[in-house]
């Protein structure tokens, strides 16, 4: 398997969480020195650790080497000072909770300590970038980076871009993640959700419809796409399906079928009723169906392992996704 290549950039990471730590993470093992700053040595601890378990799988896995999975984690300097964490940055990407207030003042902090060629960018998956930019000076160097969990298998990043974002920090973010293993799209508007999560989140709405409606039951709406649609879409999106059934086909279904869809600008009754009674999901045992602790547990690990057996077949054929650099 290819060994790890010495890159560059100096990585800063804003926050050591879910996110953070695997963010750091991926940029460590393609050769990366990396900063990773919080507000607590615990939470550091606890990332680096975390970053030790996940390559100690992959090498495990045959994904990565057992070299590479010793020598990643020395790449990465924790630190308790966000002055520390900006200084000499090249890419900084900021993980922290999704509170709008919070993440405006570390991009304003950011903005007056990092020198003036860094990329600043926010891992956020739907706040707009251009308000968390607002309190900034150089709002020309603040992008958007959506990861999605878990950053480190999941190989999609969304690039977003503001009216104010410069082409070269874009050019630059989008070299910068393809050379760490990811694959990013251009989002060429700062718009709520971005790409993927627009389409998502159109999907979960049709789908709390249908159970509304009494058209059919949870289990059987999650049946219906894992055994249909949901089998292409790794190999077929959305575009291209269209220009193989058809364009007149697609366009008579639609005239058909659309004004049949759900249209709602507000969130599902059921699901806001089901929220209102405290039936969360797998955090509370309870949500559209019931969880114990083994089922909730099992699903995580169902969802883990099928990732870690797609990175694995890659990583057989030398390919790059998502994990080791080419």
């Amino acid at each position: 398997m290819k060994q790890t290549v010495e890159n560059n950039e100096q990585i800063s990471v804003i926050g050591s969480g879910l996110m953070g730590h695997g963010i750091a993470q991926i940029f460590a093992l393609h050769g990366h020195a990396v900063r990773l700053y919080d507000l607590k040595q615990e939470f550091l601890d606890r990332a680096v650790q975390s970053v030790r378990d996940n390559l100690a799988v992959f090498a495990a896995h045959g994904i990565i080497s057992a070299e590479d999975a010793s020598r990643a984690p020395a790449r990465i300097t924790c630190t308790l000072n966000l002055e520390e964490a900006a200084e000499d940055a090249d890419f900084i990407i900021e993980a922290v909770p999704e509170n709008m207030a919070l993440k405006q003042d570390i991009f304003r902090r950011l903005d007056s300590m990092s020198k003036p060629s860094a990329v600043l960018s926010s891992n956020t998956s739907v706040m707009s970038i251009t308000e968390i930019a607002s309190a900034s000076v150089h709002k020309e160097r603040i992008i958007g980076t959506h990861f999605w969990n878990p950053p480190y298998l999941i190989p999609l990043v969304e690039v977003v871009q503001t009216e104010d974002s410069a082409p070269e920090v874009i050019r630059f973010a989008m070299d910068i993640l393809r050379r760490a293993g990811k694959n990013p799209i251009h989002c060429r508007k700062d718009v709520p959700g971005f790409v993927a999560n627009r389409m998502q989140h159109a999907l979960w709405r049709e789908a709390l419809y249908i159970v509304e409606q009494g058209i059919t039951d949870f289990a059987t709406v999650d049946e219906a796409v894992r055994l249909s649609f949901g089998m292409r879409l790794p190999h077929l999106g959305p575009m291209e399906n269209a220009d193989m059934v058809g364009l007149d086909l697609t366009l008579a279904i639609h005239d058909y079928i659309l004004p049949h869809l759900c249209d709602s600008h507000t969130g599902s009754p059921l699901l806001r009723a089901r929220v209102a009674a405290g039936k969360l999901g797998f955090k509370s045992g309870r949500g559209l169906r019931s969880w114990t602790a083994e089922e909730s547990a099992a699903s995580h690990d169902a969802l883990r392992e099928y990732l870690l057996d797609i990175a694995e077949r890659k990583a057989g054929k030398n390919e790059s996704f998502p994990l080791t650099s080419a």
